[in-house]
């Protein structure tokens, strides 16, 4: 008998039925039904402090495993066994493979083609992250900016120093180019992102709020169905509307769309059934948390622990992403193989469900209890009709699916330089404007000019140092014949490398050499520049899920003469926790712990208020607008993962205005620039907070607060009382039978026929077949 569970009105349906079946026992056992009150009276006194606890427990679990997994993977990446292929004609092809192993013998991993061919394919079914084919004393450089174009410039950076060592010119050649509309390859990796969040979230709310739909023959036409509507809409969005994927990749797209977020929701399903209401948990773990890191997408998996690399092999992150790779930027090559991975998860997914639900359904005929933890997603009563909970489900991971693709995707998408500001200093303003002018005709409006001479290139370097312009730009002169760039990587990496890489084509154009003076170089253990951004994530994250876990774990702490001082202590929690996954765990940061945590803890509280007016309104609902606003508006307008001047303009404006940019400077300031501007930001946030504050205030004047569930007609049943003690001498003796045992017998027939054998206990909705 396979172990699905029902409502809790169901339950009491059948519980009903099988009434006239307990009275017409004969030999009751009153001992167990002491035990059971007993327990039951237990439980509700613990339950409440349970409850509380597991406001700080979950958004410490969950805050604790991603920015562990993300900090901890990809803080400061090192190559590890980049495979990469040498070919060609004479004796140099070994001297070449054998000078590149013995100069980076950990980073990479190199191998000898038969053919040039040979090598060029490794490159093309990315077995290898370049190919190197001499000829004579030609050296051409293969690679796939579409496989990862953060892995090329690692590569790159390795190969052509040994290559020139050997006397041989170099020539860089791409295979596979990324398009003009997705320059960073960003369309694969929010695909993928958005498809393992659509088939993780829905099911995994299920067990808690509408557990009838678990059922085997349920989920599986429901699975297959949302699939469906999710790659239509991931499809439209990414094709019609944005012009990333071409009309031809469409059926291909939707097609891997459809078979991701079945495979997805096939194993949450299993967690799910598995491991309960903490199937939550351990579907973010693998799914998510081990996914991304895994997955090859945002960064190589070379450059990640070795363990990563096994998991890529199997993860449907990876696979997603592989595969959507595969078909915008590679002509369908090597997709087979990812496919294979999604349709094995699913089977595997579904079989675990069927064979637990089996072997469950023989241990507990009498059904395994289940709990209905969340009545209604929008906060208030349960309501009476399935239809409008199932279309709250739906619409709950619906927008925050298109918000993603349509916000993150739209803004990130295709990053390029748009009037990032860049002072030219030469030996006179006339100069300065001068060479201005020359290099406006060809960076159209990559730049916004500013012309200084030279005895202000004091002032050029002091602005640079606060982050008021990007770079400054010195042009040589008779005491020095070299082209200076001044600039600030620990201000913003993706500016930093824009720069850099522009203005040393323009020293490179005038055949004369470019030094670079980097005014606040990033530390080793933050080489990739993404510390800024998941300290940020971290405190944004914990702040919101405060307020949701609490109105739904322990609603009578709703109330703010309660939940103030709670989110006061959580915030102060939170923030030194978040501090010692960044410095203890991770080695990420290192010292400040007084500046970060208290600034944390100004940013925790402050979007705790911020997401507590909309819990107030909506509910768990609330959860959209605040990932929307304060993650998929903030991350863009950040200046973390990407300087503002590389994103549409309106992001620009959101900068100064929502919590994540002002996070994000404030965790900036703090580690890399000796606090300078972390009052205003914390400015910003406390007034974030504040209006937060009066608004919720507001909305309890005119709304009253729930400090309870409302489950509606799914209430759960009360706590059954102990029996007294001269019940148990009334019911020592044989009762008559209610009816006749053919009768009774029949009835149980019928029960056990219809498949539906479930009692109540404690409030628990027992599980049914």
């Amino acid at each position: 008998m396979a172990s699905t569970p029902l409502s809790r009105k169901d339950a009491r349906g059948a519980a009903a039925t099988q009434a006239p079946l307990a009275t017409a026992t004969a030999d009751v056992d009153v001992d167990v039904d002491e035990k059971a009150a007993k327990k039951a009276l237990m439980r509700a006194k613990i339950e409440p402090i349970a409850r509380v606890i597991a406001i700080f427990v979950m958004p410490l679990i969950i805050v604790g495993m991603m920015i562990t997994g993300y900090l901890g993977a990809m803080h400061n990446p090192q190559a590890n066994d980049m495979p990469v292929v040498v070919s060609g004609t004479g004796e140099i092809v070994d001297d070449v493979a054998d000078a590149l192993a013995d100069a980076e013998p950990t980073a990479l991993a190199v191998d000898t083609a038969d053919s040039d061919a040979e090598a060029r394919e490794k490159v093309e079914l990315r077995q290898a992250v370049a190919a190197v084919v001499i000829d004579d004393a030609q050296a051409t450089l293969y690679t796939a900016s579409a496989a990862g174009s953060a892995q090329v410039t690692l590569v790159t950076g390795f190969v052509t120093p040994v290559l020139l060592a050997q006397g041989l010119s170099v020539t860089a050649t791409d295979l596979a180019p990324l398009p003009k509309n997705d320059p960073a390859g960003l369309a694969a990796v929010f695909l993928a992102t958005a498809l393992v969040m659509a088939g993780y979230m829905p099911f995994s709310v299920l067990r808690s709020n509408s557990p009838e739909l678990l059922k085997f023959r349920r989920i599986v036409p429901l699975l297959a169905g949302w699939a469906a509507v999710i790659a239509a809409v991931v499809a439209t969005v990414t094709g019609p509307i944005m012009d990333l994927v071409p009309g031809e990749h469409y059926l291909a797209v939707m097609g891997i769309a459809w078979l991701g977020v079945f495979a997805i929701g096939s194993v949450q399903t299993f967690f799910v059934r598995a491991f309960g209401p903490m199937g939550v948990i351990v579907g973010m773990f693998f799914l998510m948390v081990m996914g991304q890191p895994s997955s090859n997408m945002t960064s190589s998996m070379y450059t990640m622990p070795p363990f990563f690399r096994v998991l890529h092999e199997f993860l449907p992150m990876g696979a997603i992403g592989e595969s959507m790779r595969s078909v915008l930027y590679f002509g369908a090559t090597d997709l087979t193989r990812h496919l294979l991975v999604l349709a094995a998860g699913s089977l595997v997914g579904m079989l675990a469900t069927t064979l637990w639900d089996r072997v469950f359904g023989r241990r507990h005929p009498e059904g395994v209890p289940t709990d209905l933890s969340i009545p209604s997603l929008h906060g208030g009563r349960r309501p009476k009709r399935k239809v409008w909970r199932y279309l709250s489900i739906a619409f709950f991971p619906f927008a925050m699916v298109t918000m993603m693709i349509s916000t993150l995707l739209g803004a990130m998408h295709s990053p390029s330089p748009h009037a990032m500001p860049v002072a030219v200093v030469g030996s006179t303003i006339e100069q300065a404007e001068q060479t201005i002018t020359g290099l406006e005709e060809n960076m159209d409006d990559m730049f916004a000019f500013e012309a200084y001479a030279l005895e202000d290139a004091e002032e050029v370097e002091q602005r640079v140092t606060d982050r008021d312009l990007v770079a400054g730009f010195v042009l040589p002169t008779q005491t020095s014949p070299n082209f200076l760039l001044v600039a600030n990587e620990a201000g913003n990496k993706s500016a930093y490398q824009v720069v850099d890489r522009v203005f040393s084509q323009v020293a490179a154009a005038q055949q004369l050499p470019l030094e670079v003076q980097d005014v606040a170089p990033l530390p080793e253990r933050d080489s990739n520049g993404v510390v800024v951004m998941y300290l940020a994530m971290g405190w944004i994250l914990a702040g919101f899920m405060v307020v949701v876990v609490g109105a739904n774990a322990a609603p009578a702490t709703r109330p703010l003469k309660r939940m103030l001082p709670l989110t006061a202590v959580y915030a102060a929690m939170m923030s030194a926790f978040i501090w010692v996954i960044g410095s203890t765990f991770t080695g990420a940061i290192e010292g400040h712990f007084l500046e970060l945590w208290g600034a944390g803890i100004v940013a925790i509280f402050s979007v705790a208020m911020f997401a507590m007016v909309f819990e107030r309104l909506i509910g768990m609902l609330a959860i959209i607008p605040a990932i929307g606003i304060l993650m998929f508006l903030g991350m863009p307008s950040s200046n973390a993962a990407l300087s503002t001047y590389m994103i549409p303009d309106g992001f620009r404006t959101l900068h100064d205005l929502l919590p994540m940019p002002a996070a994000a400077e404030t965790i900036r300031s703090i580690l890399y620039f000796d606090g300078d501007v972390v009052s205003e930001h914390l400015q910003l946030l406390g007034l974030w907070g504040l209006v937060s504050l009066a608004l919720v205030l507001i909305i309890d004047q005119l709304k009253p607060v729930r400090t309870e569930h409302d489950f509606g007609d799914d209430a759960p049943a009360p706590v059954p009382a102990a029996p007294a003690p001269a019940a148990k001498a009334a019911v020592a003796a044989p009762a008559e039978p209610a009816a006749e045992p053919a009768t009774v017998t029949g009835e149980l027939d019928a029960i056990l026929d219809e498949g539906e054998h479930q009692t109540a206990d404690s409030g628990e909705i027992a599980a049914v077949r």
